[in-house]
């Protein structure tokens, strides 16, 4: 049997499982007090409660209802959890293209010379281990707006693996191909783009799959310091209104789409390194 169908396979009885214990613990059973006997009565047996997880049924429900109508909005507390993962992925997004933009040349400049590496190393290495969510009040205050300080945050986070990455791959790269491409007299901007560019983009791509990865973590974190929108708000107001169906959901969305942007970003990569 192929490897595949039997990971698959594993997998779905993982899956299967899960759902097995889930229900079990979620599971209400009811007994009428008329029909306890005095031993049952004595011990304590008799009605189960739930502990207040939702079943898996109950979760069903919760999923057919949201997305029946998942870009409604109806005021600020109430908004599609479609719409809700909209505002998370447009922060996102707009959070990451800035790093990309800054982070990817500095990388360049970084890894081609040993002079700005010495000069920014120690700028990176004290500014790099700090929170991103640390960054938030300072956002918070010079920039007056929830939504511009959640895309600052997703900024921060994702600028050091790809800046770090970048010059990495950049200074990898092997210095008989620069000294050819300085034989064949390219200015250091064709040579950066036609020969340490596509050498380096392997490395460079990891980085940006990294940087992805700790964006969409750090955008729920984020959302639920600053409020207004975003999937990380949902959870936090569902949170308050005692749903934890939708808790779940919520978290249960973030992690497909998760998964899904890192799988956009894998494939990616396998296309840099194996075109055909």
């Amino acid at each position: 049997m192929n490897q595949k169908i039997k990971s698959g396979a594993l997998s779905l009885a993982l899956f299967l499982a899960l759902l097995g214990l889930w229900q079990w613990t979620t599971h209400t059973e009811v007994k009428p007090a008329g029909q306890l006997t005095e031993y049952e009565r004595l011990m304590g047996k008799g009605e189960k409660k739930n502990n207040g997880m939702p079943t898996p049924a109950q979760m069903g429900e919760t999923l057919k209802q949201q997305l029946a109508h998942p870009f409604h909005d109806a005021g600020p507390n109430n908004k599609g959890v479609g719409l809700q993962l909209g505002y998370s992925l447009a922060r996102v997004g707009g959070g990451f293209l800035l790093a990309a933009l800054v982070g990817i040349p500095l990388g360049f400049l970084i890894g081609m010379s040993p002079l700005w590496h010495g000069a920014l190393n120690p700028f990176i290495q004290i500014l790099k281990p700090i929170s991103p969510l640390a960054w938030m009040p300072i956002a918070l205050y010079t920039l007056r707006d929830a939504a511009v300080s959640a895309i600052f945050v997703i900024f921060i986070c994702s600028l050091w693996p790809m800046l770090v990455n970048t010059a990495y791959g950049v200074a990898g790269v092997r210095r008989e191909w620069i000294n050819v491409a300085r034989t064949l007299e390219l200015g250091p901007l064709r040579t950066a783009f036609l020969v340490v560019l596509p050498a380096a983009a392997p490395t460079i791509l990891t980085g940006m799959r990294i940087s992805m990865g700790i964006a969409w973590l750090v955008i729920v974190a984020a959302e639920m310091l600053v409020g207004g929108t975003g999937i990380g708000y949902f959870v936090w107001n569902q949170w308050n209104n005692l749903s934890l169906s939708n808790v779940l959901l919520a978290i249960l969305l973030i992690g497909l789409v998760g998964m899904m942007l890192d799988l956009l970003f894998g494939a990616l990569q396998k296309l840099l390194t194996h075109p055909e």
